[in-house]
């Protein structure tokens, strides 16, 4: 043919499970060029020959009309000799060695498969399992790469001819989607309950509402993991979970019906417009929202806050119980308290059967499990405060090349693991608390399953320098050389990673609990200087954590704690003739500078938690208070042993004066607080010039400091910036780590 050519180009990013190959067939054939499009491990191959100008349209098209889902990346392109055919095809995957692997996540069920789930004449009319290349779930059932049906958990289930035809055919939107279903061939929904006989299909989705409507406790199986669903409007339903689940505070997530306006959600809270996009976003994550005084919820939904964890349905099976019971439920993890959520049938009905009335199981298997990932929209933009279910694996794309394979195991609490290499990292969804078995059972299992999906074996462990961490223990068993990395300088190289690892940061390290370099707890730190190069240059004035542990789960020995070292009494306080003995002597009482615990102090003193039952009440508790304007108390700095340190004393009087309301002196705290990180940081730009402030930890969750801070800090003239891809908590521990060995000298 006249001005003929042929060319070869190589695709990375997120190109498969996306309906890539079947995108670059139409599009050929578009362009008029003969070829073939396949898989490689984590890459796509494509070779066309035709005109010169309709393969320079051609391969500009890849990039600029990619599907939604896509995040193509071209990583070569040469010409070729041209290929011996006439048509263009889609050929076999092939499995290479490629160090270029991206696995997806789990998608939300589109709004074309959605059009069929409520269909009577569609085939597929109120399927559960309905997906196409352009959804459904992907991360939670791949069992390796290329992504293939073969090498899925749907390898079990074998197509009938109507869906192979669909599967099979270029022009379907369904050609070659992995988990193509349908009912006569695809997985079956069941539901079980006590004394009844287990019912499939129509009759479990009928029974399933029937107890939801009658204010039963429901365990369902989704694509990441179990829920455990009931009423949100019903008071009593709220109760029993709680009482079962032994949850009597933490707050619960609400799923809401999609419909064309949100009006179930917008009864319940306020939405904006970011919070409205995020709760849209193909992750379809659980977004805080700020409640209304009107909202029909139970009240026991979030007590004592002010926002609650609002979500859209994002499977197919969600979409049929929301829509037929038409309001909201409560949608939180399917585990017991601190562990991962449970995946497998016969383990949530032995784990569950004294929470749950009954079950509605599916038999797809779900390989591996991914919570919900949280959001909170700080500054203006949604921020994770919980990595999981269609925004993990993350994958984040490093401006430089780690020395080798490396594997970051993270902290305790909210843990995740990370790997990386070369000039990548990835990091796991939300695994859980590690004092759980189940907990470190499961890092194994991901630490394992990530290496094999990316086709990388570490040469190296990164973990937490805290000694009696169960992630520092289980570090060594891997047989490597393992580096253990500082909490808080991984709290630093986390932020610094995301932004500009080159860079000069001050950054603001603010947390309940971290093992400091000077053997005590930190969680109030200013560290100044760049990944592998930190330094500690500002922090708080030390205080006894009495109890030690004990201490992050009851506020008021915060409280005690600060009055005995003021030099005060507070007669609020309990158990003070013994405490008081261990303090004196230093009995487990280890000091800390913690701002995690001043949180905790303040809650008590404020009468709004003195005994908690979950990580980050008196914080939670305090902020929600927070609704008055108040002047900030400026805490003195004293430079001690070369560190600036501000003195959080002249706190105490406003903080007991009950002649003043609750939100009025949470106001005070808070804004003394921002006051203080801002007085350290003008004092050390005046010593070392620095101007970019970062701000992490888990304190940075509390929406109100972090706006103030940056607020404050933006009128000083600092730049600031605050986490965005990573979460600010020890979720982002392990991304961390990999930043800060990398660069360590």
């Amino acid at each position: 043919m006249s001005g003929s050519a042929a060319r070869r180009w190589i695709l990375g990013g997120q190109v498969q499970g996306v309906g890539f190959r079947p995108f670059v067939y139409r599009l050929a054939n578009r362009h008029g060029l003969a070829g073939s499009v396949r898989n490689l491990a984590g890459e796509v191959e494509i070779v066309a020959k035709g005109e010169e100008q309709s393969l320079r349209s051609f391969g500009r098209a890849l990039l600029d009309e990619a599907p939604p889902l896509a995040r193509p990346r071209l990583l070569a392109e040469t010409p070729i000799g041209a290929p011996a055919t006439e048509i263009f095809e889609i050929k076999p995957s092939q499995a290479t060695e490629t160090e270029h692997i991206h696995v997806p996540p789990d998608y939300f069920a589109c709004d074309e498969c959605l059009k069929e789930l409520e269909d009577p004449a569609d085939r597929r009319f109120r399927y559960p399992f309905v997906n196409c290349t352009q959804c459904g779930p992907r991360y939670t059932l791949i069992e390796r790469l290329p992504y293939d049906r073969p090498n899925t958990s749907m390898a079990g289930f074998v197509l009938c001819p109507r869906c192979r035809g669909e599967y099979e055919n270029p022009s379907d939107r369904r050609f070659h989607a992995e988990p193509i279903a349908c009912p006569d061939c695809g997985p079956r929904v069941a539901y079980h309950a006590p004394s009844e006989a287990p019912q499939h299909g129509e009759a479990a989705l009928a029974a399933a509402l029937a107890a939801l409507k009658a204010g039963s406790v429901l365990g369902v199986k989704g694509i990441g993991g179990y829920h455990l669903l009931c009423d949100a409007g019903n008071s009593a339903a709220v109760a029993r979970l709680r009482q079962r689940k032994h949850r009597p505070d933490k707050p619960l997530a609400v799923m809401f019906p999609l419909t064309p306006g949100l009006e179930s959600l917008r009864e319940a809270v306020e939405l904006d417009l970011v919070r409205e996009k995020m709760l849209r976003d193909p992750i379809r994550p659980i977004v805080l929202a700020p409640k209304r005084a009107s909202s029909p919820l139970a009240a026991g939904i979030a007590p004592g806050l002010r926002e609650i964890g609002t979500m859209l349905p994002y499977s197919p099976l969600h979409h049929l119980l929301l829509k037929d019971f038409g309001g909201p439920v409560v949608a939180t993890s399917g585990n017991l308290s601190g562990e991962p959520v449970l995946t497998d049938n016969r383990a949530a009905e032995t784990r569950l059967a004294a929470v749950v009335d009954a079950f509605l199981h599916h038999d797809r298997p779900i390989l591996r499990p991914a919570d919900d990932p949280v959001y909170r929209v700080i500054a203006g933009k949604p921020r994770p405060l919980r990595l999981g279910r269609g925004c993990a694996p993350r994958e984040v794309e490093l401006p430089f090349n780690l020395p080798r394979p490396t594997l970051a195991l993270g902290g305790h609490l909210k843990n995740t693991i990370a790997l990386g290499w070369h000039d990548r990292a990835v990091v796991s969804p939300h695994l859980g608390d590690m004092d759980a078995p189940r907990g470190l059972e499961l890092l194994q299992q991901v630490a394992a399953d990530l290496q094999a999906l990316y086709g990388v074996r570490a040469e190296a462990v990164a973990c937490d320098s805290h000694p009696s961490y169960a992630t520092t223990r289980l570090a060594r068993d891997f047989g490597l050389p393992v580096t253990p990395v500082f909490h808080h300088r991984a709290h630093a190289s986390a932020l610094a990673g995301e932004f500009d690892p080159e860079a000069d940061w001050l950054i603001f390290t603010w947390d309940g609990a971290g093992y400091g370099e000077d053997g005590t707890i930190w969680g109030g730190e200013a560290l100044l200087g760049r990944p592998g190069h930190w330094r500690r240059v500002a922090s708080f004035r030390p205080f006894s954590l009495l109890g030690g542990d004990r201490a992050a789960r009851e506020p008021w020995r915060n409280a005690l704690s600060l009055c005995w070292e003021a030099g005060q009494s507070w007669p609020a306080a309990r158990e003070t003739v013994l405490l008081r003995q261990a303090w004196e002597r230093g009995l487990n009482c280890p000091k800390t500078s913690s701002v995690g615990r001043l949180f905790d102090a303040a809650a008590a003193f404020t009468g709004l938690c003195l005994e908690g039952s979950f990580e980050g009440q008196g914080p939670s508790y305090l902020e929600a208070a927070c609704d008055a304007e108040a002047e900030s108390i400026s805490l003195p700095l004293a430079r001690v042993d070369g560190v600036l340190r501000s003195d959080w004393r002249s706190l105490l009087v406003p903080l007991q004066d009950e002649t003043l309301s609750v939100p009025h002196r949470a106001a005070i705290f808070h804004a003394s607080l921002a006051r203080a990180l801002v007085d350290q940081a003008v004092a050390l730009r005046g010593a070392h010039g620095v101007a970019r402030l970062g701000l992490t930890g888990g304190v940075f969750q509390n929406r109100v400091l972090c706006e103030s801070a940056l607020q404050m800090a933006k009128a000083e003239g600092f730049e600031v910036f605050i986490p965005q891809l990573i979460p600010c908590n020890d979720a982002g521990l392990s991304f961390g780590q990999l930043i800060e060995m990398s660069a360590a000298p």
